[in-house]
């Protein structure tokens, strides 16, 4: 990023360099010569119209760079995010534009000079302004189809409708028509605001664009929002900068004079006063809250890079985790109030009966919607109790599952299956968490009564062995399987009692794991288990006299009577 700014700024240090250096030799030459004053006021203003041009090629190589130069990749050195032929299409029409604006003023003043007549004057600046009309309806017509413009931001990966192409051309094409007619109609003060209306949006998204591309870190987490912060100041200075100038240059145009505005105590006065201080309200609270915003965004990302899921340090700083999204939510809602509330009083408006009523109207919604209140209140202290965490298995009642989102009044529980409960707080009651620091999970199994116990008891302990040198499992076990002893002698088994203690959540994969490895254990020392049986015992009795007879009668021999 520094090599990047580094090389802008040098790069635009040497074209300034060249320009002034053209100036001070142009302006050398013109003044050697002893002009007639007809001739001088014709070079001059052509003069000016050649500096002019000079500095629009100066500034659109700096930020579109559509051609490589001393082997670097125009990439590298393109301050607007633009492909190759988006920015060479933008050079050539920007600096035909002002070259002909300029030369065209230029122009104007020649035959202003010679003595042409006024409504020859407006003629010719008509036809000028006919050729500026022409220019601007092509570029708007042949847009470049690049992936991601400046001036029309699209998602990554997204395609623009030819349905919305067209017809954000025809507008952009009849609000240029309708800019040209307003200037022939001589309304400067109306055609100047709805420039300005128009451009500053596109302003401020090319601010924003460029400022991000121009402080893009490299790959990587870490990198990506070391100077997110920089790009934000540089962003929202230069659209403060924007703003003041543009309500500078409509004050100048509409001959407002600044200073005498604020000696003025009319109701004019007053509402200019106050639309100017609520711009500059604005523009500064949407500085803190992109402060705070980035700061937050980059402790999250950190936090996520230096600890996965899962890992003991992403368990130790869940809480944080947790607490930082609902704070930039607090944050941005206690910033637009007290914005709004600024903007309203730098208004004239009186927020004090504003404030007081508000005040009554949340007494009076208290009352009428206690359950939201509870809700509130309840998810506040399970927060300072620390509960939960986003991320953390808990069960409340016929509730339970994985946090997955902690708002105001409710949390967002993803079950195990699939299904997500969305629970108030106030109806949480008593909450079983089973994710913190550790869990003991018990087992039971049934071998024989002819099973040697102190055998079994050593085989278990070899597979808690193996399962603590198993790499994939081991580091989630904190205490290694073992045998309990026997927990009852039962109608046809012998009960034995094991248990660990594993990380929270991973008992399960171990317990599967601990009976495959059980089940080979005891298969190779002859260890047996048991299971219910059901013995039937046989004689030379046929049994009862049904059987009996049925015998009988297979074997021909006839039935008894009374049977």
């Amino acid at each position: 990023m520094a090599e990047r700014v580094r090389m802008v700024g040098w790069r635009m240090a040497f074209g300034l360099a060249h320009v002034a250096v053209f100036t001070i030799g142009s302006v050398g030459a013109f003044l050697i010569f002893d002009w007639p004053p007809l001739l001088r006021r014709i070079v001059l203003a052509y003069l000016v119209a050649a500096l002019l041009l000079r500095f629009a090629i100066l500034c659109s190589r700096i930020l579109l760079s559509p051609w490589a130069e001393d082997g670097h990749d125009p990439k590298a050195l393109r301050v607007l995010p633009l492909t190759d032929y988006a920015a060479r299409f933008w050079y050539r029409r920007l600096v035909l534009f002002v070259g002909w604006f300029a030369f065209g003023w230029a122009t104007v003043e020649l035959v202003r000079t010679l003595g042409f007549s006024p409504g020859g004057v407006r003629l010719v600046a008509y036809v000028l302004g006919l050729g500026l009309l022409a220019l601007a309806i092509e570029a708007v017509w042949r847009w470049p189809p690049s992936p991601a413009p400046v001036l029309v931001p699209l998602p990554e990966g997204a395609e623009r409708s030819p349905r919305h192409h067209v017809t954000r051309t025809w507008f952009m094409s009849l609000y240029l028509v309708l800019l040209w007619g307003l200037w022939v109609a001589g309304l400067i003060g109306l055609f100047w605001l709805l420039t300005i209306a128009v451009l500053m949006p596109q302003a401020v998204k090319i601010t924003q664009s460029s400022a991000r591309n121009l402080l893009r870190a490299p790959e990587g987490v870490e990198a990506a929002n070391r100077h997110e912060l920089s790009a934000v100041y540089l962003d929202r200075g230069i659209r403060a900068l924007l703003i003041v100038a543009a309500a500078l240059f409509l004050a100048w145009v509409w001959n407002i004079d600044p200073v005498e505005l604020t000696s003025r105590d009319t109701v004019a006065t007053r509402l200019v006063r106050g639309v100017l201080s609520s711009i500059v309200i604005l523009l500064v609270a949407d500085l803190v809250w992109q402060v705070v915003k980035t700061q937050i965004d980059r402790r999250l990302s950190r936090l996520q890079a230096e600890a996965p899921p899962g890992s003991e340090t992403a368990l130790s700083q869940a809480r944080i985790r947790t607490l930082l999204p609902m704070f930039r939510m607090a944050a941005f809602i206690v910033l637009s109030v007290v914005a709004v509330l600024m903007t309203l009083s730098s208004l004239g408006v009186d927020i004090g009966p504003l404030i007081a009523g508000a005040g009554i109207f949340g007494v009076a919604i208290g009352f009428g919607s206690q359950t939201l209140v509870r809700d509130i209140i309840s998810g506040v202290f399970y927060l300072l109790d620390d509960a939960f965490r986003v991320g953390e298995y808990i069960q409340s009642g016929s509730y339970k599952g994985t946090v997955e989102k902690l708002g105001f009044r409710s949390v967002k529980l993803r079950h195990h299956r699939g299904p997500v409960f969305t629970v108030p707080y106030g109806q949480l009651g008593a909450v079983e968490n089973m994710s913190r620091d550790w869990v003991i999970d018990k087992m039971t199994i049934s071998v024989t009564y002819d099973t040697d116990i102190d055998r079994a008891k050593k085989v278990i302990k070899q597979v808690g062995k193996d399962l603590a040198a198993d790499p994939e499992i081991a580091p989630n076990i904190i205490e290694s399987l073992k045998m309990q002893g026997i927990e009852q002698f039962g109608d046809f088994a012998i009960q034995l009692r094991m248990k660990m203690m594993t990380r929270p959540g991973e008992q399960f994969v171990i317990r599967r794991k601990a009976y495959a490895l059980l089940k080979t254990a005891f298969d190779e020392n002859e260890i047996k288990f048991a299971f219910p049986t059901v013995q039937v015992s046989g004689s030379n009795d046929p049994g009862p006299a049904a059987a009996r007879q049925a015998l009988k009668l297979v074997k021909g021999a006839p039935p008894e009577e009374g049977v």
